[in-house]
């Protein structure tokens, strides 16, 4: 199926109310910086604001995903939404309060839509054949990737440019009008009744070895953006090649979301597709760290983002096929908070690193990070694939049987 054929209304509008829904969320921690920056210690509390944001993002995500009924999700959602347009708009109308109401604000805002993203993947997918599901979460890589290069330097422009408080008040109106969007949506997706006894905490657990490797992806997303102004200054490179290096990744990671798409099926699983393509972003990442003329870098950083879209789909494809309808949207929004929780510990990391060690060693230790990382997906994936082969009682007869003797099939 080609992507032309997803030019249908429903997934037209569908785009329409991610970009109104996910611009906010990309702009979110810079704006928040800016927002303060002027006033006294304004750049620590920014990170502080900034960091409470994400952590209620990582909360609210699981939280809220767990909740959402699979028929009617959009109130839902909407719901979400609209707590997200308060707090922004909080947030705007308010730039001088007290940082505890800032925080409080900052959070109100993190938590709200936390679980949006997860519950509109899981609508495009229903708005698509069975056989374009490939090429429709392709798409939405490429307009999220589209979406987070944007929104920085909109962030920035407004705040500099009008006032710091215009960027906060945008992002409300944005999310206001995300929420009028959701009419035109359908109400929900259709997912079989959960098995009886089955627990929808069992059942994403069930999957973590796709959230580890969410959460390695991450890593090396963090180490490029957070760690990469550093590195240029140890090489002796202006710094003001960061935004332009980094936007080379993120086109990267946009052409490589799309060409993915081009092809229903890569050879090898999917778990296989993710590991040995984040080892392969792992690879670039370390590139970057030894390679001493900018223009290498910018090589290795745009080829580490051709793969880092890939194995983000590849993951999400993966968990697509772990869990049942009724548990996707749940099992989105865990693994968006994990890759929350992935780039806030590798950027945690670096920072600590940073004090002690060149930024070319803080690199390489994140590196290191993410292979374990990976490795531990893998072999939590290998096993749980085993122990789905070989149904339970099957398990304990051969446990107490003798090595030759024949073990009866059991039909699952």
């Amino acid at each position: 199926m080609s992507y032309r054929e997803l030019a249908t209304r429903p997934v037209l509008a569908w785009s329409a109310v991610t970009v109104t829904s996910r611009l906010p969320i990309a702009m979110a921690p810079l704006a928040v910086v800016f927002l303060v920056r002027e006033r006294p210690g304004g750049y620590s509390l920014g990170a502080v604001l900034a960091a409470v944001y994400v952590l209620g993002e990582i909360v609210g995500a699981p939280a809220l995903g767990m909740r959402m009924n699979p028929q009617r999700a959009r109130p839902q959602l909407a719901a979400g939404l609209a707590v997200g347009a308060a707090g922004f708009a909080g947030l705007g109308l308010l730039p001088g309060a007290h940082p505890v109401v800032l925080g409080a604000l900052a959070l109100l805002a993190g938590v709200g839509p936390a679980a949006v993203p997860g519950g509109l993947r899981v609508l495009l997918t229903s708005l698509v054949p069975e056989r374009a599901v490939t090429q429709a979460m392709s798409m939405e890589t490429v307009l999220t990737f589209a979406i987070w290069s944007a929104a920085p330097a909109l962030a920035a422009g407004l705040a500099l440019g009008v006032d710091p408080a215009v960027p906060l008040l945008l992002m409300g109106a944005l999310l206001a009008v995300s929420v009028a969007g959701l009419r035109m949506l359908p109400a929900g997706w259709a997912a079989e009744p959960q098995e009886e006894g089955a627990s929808m905490r069992r059942m994403l657990l069930r999957a973590w070895p796709v959230y580890v490797l969410g959460a390695a992806g991450l890593t090396l997303l963090a180490l490029a953006e957070l760690v990469l102004p550093a590195l240029l200054e140890q090489r002796g490179i202006g710094i003001g090649w960061a935004g332009p290096l980094l936007a080379g990744f993120s086109i990267g990671s946009a052409a490589g979301g799309f060409v993915y798409g081009l092809r229903g099926d890569w050879p090898g699983s999917l778990s296989a597709q993710s590991t040995v393509l984040v080892l392969a972003v792992a690879s670039g990442v370390a590139l970057v760290a030894v390679l001493p003329w900018t223009a290498a870098i910018a090589v290795a950083l745009v080829a580490a983002g051709l793969l880092q879209a890939p194995s983000g789909l590849a993951r999400n494809l993966a968990l697509r096929e772990i869990l049942p309808p009724s548990a996707l949207a749940a099992g989105y929004s865990v693994m968006y908070a994990a890759l929350g929780a992935g780039y806030a510990v590798s950027g945690t990391l670096a920072g600590a690193l940073l004090k002690v060690v060149a930024p070319s060693t803080a690199i390489l230790c994140g590196v290191v990070l993410t292979v374990l990382l990976t490795g531990a997906g893998f072999v939590g994936e290998r096993r749980l694939i085993r122990r789905a082969a070989v149904p339970g009682d099957v398990q304990a007869a051969s446990a107490s049987a003798s090595a030759s003797a024949p073990v009866r099939k059991v039909r699952r």
